[in-house]
């Protein structure tokens, strides 16, 4: 299936591995013109020469104004925006007594403020052009709470409304906005966690971790022109580890 992205041009978020660069390369194997986001820069450019993209740039989503400032040299520089997908990594565990203020004030700019500057600059831009795709990377902890993730579990939830509010807004522009909710994918983080393949059975009806790929696939599809009637929802690609709706 042709999706139509040669004349598209994307900005990912940390997209030096995992889930952020599986997305990428979709992206780019698709034809769009992409731009990768991390605070890696050595990595982020070896990155960029392996998957061919077309940008790098080092930002530190945790930093108060990266993602606006980010997302402006982005559009200097490709002329136009008409992929966002936000993706940041995971915050440090804790349980709600054990989470110190600095890391509820450092993960709210990461996870929900970093979004939300990128969207003050992104959806402008996509309005004057009457097209946008902006994708928000999400979790499954934004419905099922997960263990000791208690800022993600907060945080991510609120993307979910964000999501919601922000798509009956734009829609009318051609603009669509939907989040991907990831189960547990073959990353760093999770391969750190050395489950036994007996376990991953026991948590994942698939039997198998994703693979950041699969992600990319949805992500390409929700980018494209044939998705355009699909906006405000939030798809699980977890395997099927969600036991509720």
């Amino acid at each position: 299936m042709d999706l139509n992205l040669k004349e598209k041009c994307a900005l990912v978020f940390g997209s030096s591995m995992g889930i952020g660069r599986g997305i990428a390369e979709v992206l780019i194997r698709e034809g769009a013109s992409v731009g990768l986001l991390a605070r890696h820069a050595a990595e982020l450019e070896k990155v960029k020469s392996e998957i061919g993209a077309k940008a790098a740039y080092d930002a530190d989503l945790t930093k108060p104004g990266v993602a606006r400032d980010t997302v402006q040299k982005f559009i200097r520089d490709f002329g136009r925006l008409d992929i966002l997908v936000t993706n940041t990594g995971g915050p440090a565990r804790g349980g709600f007594l054990d989470v110190p203020e600095k890391q509820w004030r450092d993960d709210f700019q990461s996870l929900w403020m970093s979004v939300v500057e990128a969207l003050n600059e992104a959806l402008p831009a996509m309005k004057k052009q009457k097209f946008g795709r902006v994708i928000m990377i999400t979790s499954l902890a934004a419905v099922e709470p997960i263990a000791g993730l208690t800022t993600s579990n907060g945080f991510r939830a609120g993307l979910t409304g964000l999501c919601k509010s922000i798509s009956n807004e734009v829609a009318s522009f051609g603009i669509t906005v939907n989040t991907i909710r990831p189960g547990y994918i073959n990353t760093r983080r999770i391969q750190e966690n050395k489950w036994s393949p007996e376990k991953i059975r026991e948590m994942v009806p698939a039997e198998r971790l994703g693979e950041p790929q699969e992600l990319g696939e949805l992500a390409a599809f929700l980018a494209s022109e044939k998705a355009a009637y699909i906006t405000g929802q939030s798809i699980a690609v977890d395997g099927g580890r969600l036991r509720g709706h």
